[in-house]
């Protein structure tokens, strides 16, 4: 019999899988990157449904945050128009994508028949050792280097600022045309 935090794991693997799927075939690359912030985010749940609260915020804080700012801002960087058109015609470019698709899916069935009794049978974890070590890591980050991730966090606010200002100005990809 399922229980219910079965049923949320076959609910955010699917979600996880879904909006993985529609990263890749999305037409407009906006569109992709909410989809990849969908799918960190369903990442995160799974993290939560496994008791790793800090492995999940984590998820959530770099990756679903200030990975998918960059990533928005380098897209809207870009004029991807000439890119899409270079990169979409050929033989060789539809052989190349074919056979990466291939050795991909290959890998994937590959790494879950290799695993599928791990799956099905995990092995006990010790969740108290795994506390106390998340614990002690996070009052460390938090009170010991909290001054380097202030600082962090202003250097990548002055690399967005100076991004913005440099594709502006004269050459830039979004400079105005005057």
């Amino acid at each position: 019999m399922l229980e219910l935090a079965d049923y949320t794991f076959y609910f955010l693997a699917a979600l996880v899988l879904i909006s993985g799927i529609a990263v890749i075939t999305a037409q407009n690359p906006i569109f992709s990157a909410l989809w990849l912030a969908l799918t960190m985010i369903g990442v995160a749940g799974i993290f939560v449904s496994l008791d790793a609260w800090f492995v999940a915020g984590v998820q959530l804080i770099v990756y679903a945050g200030a990975v998918m700012v960059l990533f928005v801002m380098v897209i809207m960087l870009f004029d991807l128009r000439h890119e899409i058109h270079a990169f979409s015609r050929g033989i060789l470019s539809g052989f190349l994508k074919l056979a990466s698709a291939g050795i991909v899916l290959g890998l994937i069935v590959g790494t879950v028949y290799r695993s599928a009794e791990t799956v099905f049978a995990p092995p006990p974890v010790e969740t108290d050792k795994m506390a106390d070590v998340t614990k002690a890591l996070a009052n460390t980050l938090f009170t010991k280097y909290i001054f380097s991730f202030e600082v962090i966090g202003v250097l990548l606010l002055v690399i967005a600022i100076g991004a913005v200002t440099l594709s502006r100005i004269r050459g830039g990809t979004h400079a105005s045309h005057d």
